[in-house]
């Protein structure tokens, strides 16, 4: 039984991992909003992750593996993509050709920490539940 290394546990750890990179980030934009000449990045990870999962593709059959010799089929066998950083390089916001938007950044961080919360908190749930399954009880 794969409860920790299940396809929606490495989703959401990725998740995870993928908000702490985006605060790191957008921290070091803000940080450096009028440093002449800085682009802002950005990191990519939901778009990535939902390619990865077949997202507005056709639907596919998915199959379970009652056997460890059987063919896995379906999007189980879609591995957790790593968060990508982009740098802006086309853009300028300011006179010393820095690009990054205070307003747009502090609104990119609220965003990032509910999204945080929200994860952290889908794991939580998980444990609780599986918690609740090995003690047999509320």
């Amino acid at each position: 039984m794969n409860l920790l290394n299940g396809a929606s546990f490495r989703r959401m750890e990725g998740a995870v991992q993928a908000a702490e990179m985006r605060q790191r980030v957008i921290s070091n934009n803000l940080a450096n909003a009028e440093t002449p000449h800085f682009k802002r990045s950005e990191v990519v990870f939901e778009d990535l992750l939902e390619q990865s999962m077949g997202a507005g593709s056709a639907k596919r059959l998915s199959g379970s593996l009652t056997n460890e010799r059987h063919i896995p089929i379906g999007r189980g066998t879609a591995t957790v993509p790593l968060p990508q950083l982009i740098t802006d390089e086309t853009t300028a916001m300011n006179n010393n050709e820095s690009n990054v938007d205070i307003d747009r950044e502090m609104s990119l961080l609220a965003k990032n920490q509910l999204s945080y919360n929200l994860y952290v908190q889908q794991i939580n749930h998980d444990f609780r539940m599986i918690r609740t399954g090995i003690e047999g009880r509320v």
